[in-house]
């Protein structure tokens, strides 16, 4: 099994590294600390972190998952791009899955309704399995 494994990108307060999953194809992306616009774009333009989720090893890759374990809050720049890497991915034919979304954020996804639209897992694994 071919492993990928690195930091994507590290802002003042918020990371993000990149690491391959048990089945070929299967990306992880490990997000830690406040997902918003202020953490993101401050090193970043939206066009460069979009290309962070552009995989890195070749091959065709058919699961994203993005863990949130470590994700104590999203603004509505965060949603944004979790709706925009979404609709990304289907149309490359690549599932996406939110995993470890904490309750505030999963509050945060219910009154938006985007609860409805992102599956989730509960954990990386589950979500692997899925």
């Amino acid at each position: 099994m071919e492993t990928v494994q690195g930091l994507l990108w590290k802002g003042a307060n918020f990371t993000l590294a990149q690491t391959s999953g048990r089945a070929p194809g299967t990306l992880i992306f490990r997000f830690a600390g406040p997902f918003t616009a202020r953490d993101m774009h401050s090193s970043l333009s939206p066009i460069d972190l979009r290309n962070l989720f552009e995989p890195s090893a070749p091959g065709q890759k058919t699961l994203y998952i993005f863990d949130l374990t470590n994700v104590p809050y999203v603004d509505s720049a965060g949603l944004g791009m979790l709706v925009s890497q979404f609709t990304r991915c289907q149309g490359r034919g690549v599932r996406l899955v939110l995993a470890g979304v904490n309750p505030r954020v999963l509050q945060l996804l219910q009154i938006t309704r985007l609860d409805t639209l992102l599956p989730m897992a509960a954990t990386v694994e589950e979500a692997e399995g899925a």
